[in-house]
């Protein structure tokens, strides 16, 4: 059954502040909000006395004392991270040094393909390719300390290394950026793949958790029937594409102000990046040709 996506805006608690929001699971918000990370990077403490820390988000001094002031007088025993975007992962050596934390998660910054025709500009721009893990985690791998435990899926997409990480003491998921209540994951190709992407939705449709703690903004409430949104989401901006091809425009500049109309302009550039990975899914699935052996962003489509 088709679902239409509904997302859920509404502020979340001020950046610095230690929000309680379950038995296990404590948030403290990054000040780096903006159009790309809406109110700033969620930062996770798991546990009591003994903890983890799920994505320590940016290299900012302010966040990272917040974090050591909610962290005072307990243990970290592993800081884990779900993927190496720069508002995620740069505080882990400043933690780490604090604390003498393991620091777990993720692998190092691995783009998924090479790159294609104009995208000189946009490799690595937003990852943090000095992150080295001293575990690299894997599907069903797990972490624990009293009271929780933290099991890896991978959930390769948003970039090609993420992983989400179930907690199933409370039966619910740290999402990382794959998915988030308040916007749709950004695909940004040569990190993103849309086919890992979609496939990754497919595989938490498989699973049962009963809320998603997701990298930016507030909880996803009602996982199974958002992810059906997502599904259908990705559904019509892949017909809303067609549709451009069919009407004769065959270059990814010429679809993006037809099909994100009101955009603001300084965001044009992240839409092309979306419109670039629906593309190359189509391409891979034989439905489009694409100019250039390796698809990008100054290639022409047409449809076959």
């Amino acid at each position: 059954m088709d679902e239409e996506i509904v997302f859920e805006r509404d502020a979340t608690t001020p950046a610095g502040e230690v929000a309680q929001l379950s038995p296990l699971v404590r948030r403290v918000i990054a000040g780096n909000g903006g159009p790309m990370t809406f109110t700033g990077t969620c930062t996770y403490i798991v546990g009591r006395g003994t903890v983890a820390v799920i994505d320590p988000g940016p290299a900012d001094p302010a966040h990272i004392a917040c974090l050591l002031a909610a962290l005072r007088g307990e243990t970290v025993s592993h800081i884990v991270v779900t993927h190496t975007h720069r508002d995620h992962s740069p505080a882990v050596p400043a933690l780490q040094a604090a604390t003498g934390a393991r620091v777990v998660g993720c692998g190092p910054h691995r783009p998924s393909r090479k790159l294609g025709p104009g995208e000189g500009r946009v490799l690595d721009a937003a990852a943090d390719v000095a992150f080295r893990p001293d575990e690299q985690m894997q599907d069903g791998d797990t972490i624990a300390g009293p009271g929780w435990s933290l099991a890896a899926v991978e959930t390769p997409g948003h970039t090609a290394n993420h992983l989400a990480f179930t907690l199933a003491e409370e039966e619910t998921l740290f999402s990382g950026d794959h998915v988030m209540a308040w916007s749709t994951s950004v695909i940004a190709p040569p990190d993103g793949a849309m086919a890992a992407y979609m496939a990754s939705i497919e595989k938490l449709r498989g699973m049962a958790h009963n809320r998603y703690w997701p990298g930016h903004g507030g909880p996803v409430s009602e996982p199974q029937r958002f992810l059906r949104g997502l599904v259908q989401h990705r559904r019509q901006r892949e017909a809303a594409i067609l549709n451009r091809l069919a009407a004769g425009d065959d270059t990814i500049a010429a679809m993006v102000p037809a099909i994100y109309q009101g955009l603001a302009p300084a965001l044009h550039g992240a839409a092309a990046l979306s419109v670039l990975a629906q593309l190359e899914d189509l391409v891979l699935r034989g439905e489009v040709l694409a100019s250039d052996p390796v698809p990008g962003l100054t290639s022409r489509y047409r449809i076959v």
